[in-house]
C-alpha cells in the first residue's frame, strides 16, 4: 500500500504468456487510464458543427451551446464545460482528441467489451493474452522465473487500485499477494523455505512462495522509488488523482516500469446523468471534472519532476453511449466514443471528423467508428515504444495503420500528419436512394477498405477490400433491396486516411 492505494505487480499471467516482438530499448512510459462503465462521448466532446442534430437527439441532457468549452484553432468541436484542465492542455498542444474510436462489431456488454479492449481481439475472438502483455513478454524473457535481476530489478508493469482486474490475473491465482501467516513471512525475509510435501498441494505451495519472494523484492524497489520523491505539485482530492500521483512518484523515483494502469469508475450513466435545471452539472460533469483536473495535475507534475519527455498517457472506456438520450435523463450502452492521449510528445489536436448525427435519431442509433482502437495501440507501439513494424501481426494479430498522434521524432519515423486532410474521400449518388446508389471513392494507392455500417454502428457488409497499385478514383454500386429504410454509414479507409459518410435508404 502507498498512500492508501494497493499496488498490483503484473506477474506471470495470461497477459504475459506469448513471446512476440523485437525488444524495444527505450525509457518511454505509457500510462493507461481506464474509465469504467462506458463514457458518454457525445457529452464529452461536443460536435458544434452539428449542434442542432446533437441537441434534438438529447434535449433533456444536451449542453447549452454557449457553455461548451472552445478549443484553440477548432471551431467545429468543443468539450464539456467541466473540463477546463483538458482545455488548457489542448491549448498547450499536449492533448489529442481521437474521434469515434471503436471496432467493426461492437459489444454492448461491459465485461465482453472490456475484454476486447484489453486483449485487442475481434468481437468473435476470445484471447487470454493482452496487447500490452504480448508487447512486454519478449522484452522480458523467462519472466517471472528469472526476475527480478540486476539488469531488470523492477516490475515490468504496475496496476494501481484496490481491485485486481484481468491485468493482474495469473493462469491459476491472482498475483496480488496477501501474506497472513507469520511463519511464512519470516521465511520470506530470511530467504528460507520450510520443506514441502511431494504432492500437488506441495507444488502449489512452492509456486506461491516463489511469487511471494518476488513480490517482496519488488515491494522494496517500489518503496525506495516512492520514498525518493519528496516534493510534488498539488493534486485534487480524489481517487484518480491519488493514483496518478503515485505513478508520477514511481517514474521519477527511477523504476524502469514501462506500463502503468489506473482506473476510475462511475461512467455507466443510465439515469440522472445531469441536473435537469442545469445540464452542465451533475454526475457526468463531476466525473469529467475529476478526469480533466487529475490528468492536468499529473501533467504539471511531469513538468516539475522533469520527466515529461518520457511519459504519455491514454484514456479509454469500454464503449460510448447511444446518440439519443433516454427518458431517465441518462444514456444507454453505445459503440464508438472519443479517446484522449496526453503528454508533451503527443501531437495535439482533434483527429477525425465530428460524428454523423441523424436529424431524427432513434433509440437504436449509434456513433459509427472512424478509428479502430487497435490502430491507436499500433501507433503507441511503433511511434512511442519504437517497436518494429514487422512485429505488428504477432502483437495485434493483424495489420493496422498508425495514426499521426505522436511526435514522429521520438522514433525517427516520417509519419505525415495526413489525418488533418479534410478532402472528401467518398461521394455517392443518389442520396437518399431506393434501389441502388453509386459510391465513388478516392485512394492514394495502397490498402483500401470500404465498409457498410448500420445505424447501430455495426459493420454489416465489407464492400471493398483491396490493395491498389496506383492513386485514383474507383466506384462501387451498392444495391439496397435487402436493406431496410433508414440511415447507414459508409466507412472508407485508405492506409491512414479515414472518412465516414452517412447515406439514407428510402
Amino acid at each position: 500500500m502507498i498512500g492508501g492505494n494497493a499496488i498490483h505487480v503484473l506477474q506471470d499471467h495470461p497477459l504475459l504468456n506469448t513471446a512476440l516482438l523485437a525488444s524495444s530499448n527505450t525509457d518511454k512510459v505509457l500510462v493507461i487510464v481506464q474509465l469504467n462503465g462506458g463514457n458518454d462521448g457525445l457529452n464529452t466532446v461536443i460536435p458544434l458543427s452539428g449542434y442542432n442534430n446533437y441537441y434534438n437527439a438529447r434535449t433533456n441532457i444536451a449542453l447549452p451551446e454557449n457553455k461548451v468549452l472552445k478549443l484553440v484553432g477548432n471551431n467545429a468541436t468543443g468539450i464539456h464545460p467541466s473540463m477546463t484542465g483538458f482545455q488548457n492542455l489542448f491549448a498547450e498542444g499536449k492533448l489529442n482528441i481521437v474521434q469515434s474510436v471503436g471496432y467493426p462489431q461492437p459489444s454492448f456488454s461491459h465485461f465482453r467489451a472490456t475484454d476486447i479492449w484489453m486483449s485487442g481481439s475481434e468481437s468473435d475472438q476470445y484471447l487470454n493474452t493482452g496487447w500490452a502483455g504480448r508487447f512486454l513478454n519478449y522484452q522480458y524473457p523467462d519472466y517471472p522465473d528469472a526476475y527480478p535481476n540486476k539488469t531488470n530489478p523492477d516490475p515490468i508493469a504496475i496496476q494501481i487500485g484496490s481491485l485486481a482486474t484481468l491485468t493482474c490475473q495469473g493462469p491459476a491465482v491472482n498475483m496480488a499477494l496477501s501474506i497472513s501467516d507469520p511463519s511464512s513471512f519470516y521465511n520470506l525475509l530470511e530467504g528460507t523455505d520450510a520443506v514441502v510435501a511431494d504432492t500437488n498441494a506441495g507444488y502449489e505451495l512452492s509456486f506461491l512462495r516463489g511469487i511471494a519472494k518476488q513480490t517482496n523484492q519488488y515491494t522494496v524497489r517500489i518503496k525506495q522509488a516512492s520514498d525518493s520523491v519528496t516534493q510534488q505539485v498539488a493534486y485534487p482530492n480524489n481517487s484518480l488523482a491519488a493514483q496518478l500521483k503515485i505513478v508520477a512518484r514511481l517514474i521519477k523515483g527511477g523504476l524502469q516500469t514501462k506500463v502503468y494502469m489506473v482506473n476510475y469508475g462511475g461512467f455507466d450513466t443510465h439515469s440522472g446523468q445531469v441536473v435537469t435545471t442545469d445540464t452542465t452539472t451533475g454526475t457526468h460533469a463531476n466525473l469529467l471534472k475529476v478526469l480533466s483536473d487529475s490528468i492536468a495535475a499529473f501533467q504539471s507534475d511531469m513538468v516539475g519532476l522533469e520527466i515529461e519527455d518520457r511519459v504519455i498517457g491514454m484514456t479509454y472506456s469500454e464503449f460510448g453511449r447511444r446518440i439519443k438520450s433516454n427518458a431517465s435523463g441518462g444514456t444507454d450502452h453505445g459503440s464508438a466514443a472519443p479517446l484522449f492521449l496526453f503528454g508533451k510528445n503527443v501531437r495535439g489536436g482533434v483527429f477525425g471528423d465530428n460524428p454523423n448525427i441523424p436529424s431524427s435519431a432513434t433509440t437504436n442509433d449509434n456513433i459509427p467508428y472512424q478509428f479502430d482502437f487497435r490502430a491507436v495501440y499500433n501507433t503507441i507501439l511503433q511511434n512511442w515504444f519504437c517497436v518494429s513494424s514487422n512485429a505488428e501481426i504477432e502483437i495485434l494479430l493483424k495489420q493496422f495503420p498508425t495514426i499521426p498522434l505522436i511526435n514522429s521524432s521520438v522514433c525517427g519515423i516520417n509519419d505525415k500528419n495526413s489525418i488533418f486532410s479534410k478532402e472528401s474521400l467518398i461521394y455517392n449518388y443518389p442520396n437518399p436512394f431506393t434501389n441502388m446508389t453509386k459510391i465513388e471513392f478516392k485512394t492514394n494507392g495502397g490498402q483500401t477498405s470500404l465498409q457498410l455500417l448500420n445505424g447501430e454502428g455495426t459493420v454489416i457488409q465489407m464492400l471493398v477490400e483491396a490493395n491498389y497499385n496506383f492513386a485514383g478514383t474507383n466506384s462501387y454500386n451498392l444495391y439496397g433491396a435487402s436493406l431496410s429504410p433508414g440511415v447507414y454509414y459508409i466507412r472508407m479507409q485508405n492506409v491512414d486516411k479515414v472518412f465516414v459518410k452517412a447515406i439514407v435508404k428510402m
